[in-house]
């Protein structure tokens, strides 16, 4: 038996098209999916810069109501700090005993969330740090010092939460004036 190989049939024109077909379909179909993965990785950056954005204005939000909350407080703090000053002789009674401690408490509380305050008499006046009530002159100090802090100033690092309000130096007011005549 002798068995004869002849060529493939020639494609049908049907077949042709249906290949044509196919192959731009699967083409049409890879374009899709790289959009919808393109899409995908969009969508999820987008969604973790979200989340990221959204826990950073939580914490200032906190942030900004703590602060606000210790400013509120400074005045508290204040009053007490007077009430000690004019304790005078009765220093030993346990109502004063009870201010002292109370004040204390309260120092550490802000100590413990990073707010200071500092002495400063005799420091050089900073505006961006204090705030001049009023000049004074003080031949032993230097000139611009703070010579009495009215109410203190208080900080959290390098943030200002509080001026403190001070009485500061004025050498130059107490050096007489020259008139040109």
């Amino acid at each position: 038996m002798n068995i004869e190989i002849s060529d493939p049939p020639p494609a049908s024109p049907v077949s042709q098209p249906s290949a044509a077909a196919a192959a731009s379909e699967l083409n049409a179909l890879r374009q899709d999916l790289a959009g919808q993965k393109d899409l995908h990785l969009r969508l999820a950056a987008d969604f973790e810069n979200f989340k990221r954005r959204s826990r950073l204005e939580s914490e200032t939000r906190a942030s900004a109501q703590k602060e606000s909350f210790i400013v509120e407080l400074l005045p508290v703090i204040d009053n007490l700090e007077r009430a000690l000053a004019v304790g005078g002789a009765s220093e030993l009674t346990p109502f004063y005993q009870g201010v002292a401690m109370t004040l204390q408490q309260l120092q550490q509380l802000l100590r413990q969330q990073g707010v200071a305050s500092a002495e400063i008499t005799g420091q050089p006046f900073d505006p961006h740090q204090h705030e001049a009530l009023s000049q004074g002159c003080d031949p032993a100090q230097p000139d611009r010092a703070i010579l009495q802090v009215i109410q203190r100033g208080y900080r959290k690092g390098t943030k200002v939460l509080r001026p403190a309000k001070i009485i500061v130096n004025n050498l130059t007011a107490a050096e007489p004036a020259h008139h040109g005549r």
